[in-house]
């Protein structure tokens, strides 16, 4: 499933060492989706925003907040393209 919209556009917030941005990045993986991954401890802004809701997968002005699986990304993907 890739779309130019969606492939420069993806973005993964997420943070070393989170057990559950590791299983987010592998789902966005296995749909071959190109992404953008961003560490949201690098950014006071993005931390702020983020902190306790990581994963987050973002597509322009929508936002899929962990928990989430293949089905539900796939969706969410297909809803924003």
């Amino acid at each position: 499933m890739q779309s130019k919209t969606t492939e420069s556009h993806l973005i993964l917030y997420h943070t070393d060492g989170c057990h559950l941005c590791e299983i987010a990045q592998a789902l966005v993986e296995q749909l071959g989706i190109h992404y953008q991954h961003i560490d949201i401890c690098d950014d006071e802004n993005l931390a702020a925003r983020y902190g306790v809701s990581i994963p987050v997968v973002s597509v322009g002005d929508k936002e899929l907040f962990w928990p989430f699986d293949e089905s539900q990304l796939t969706d969410f993907i297909r809803s924003v393209v």
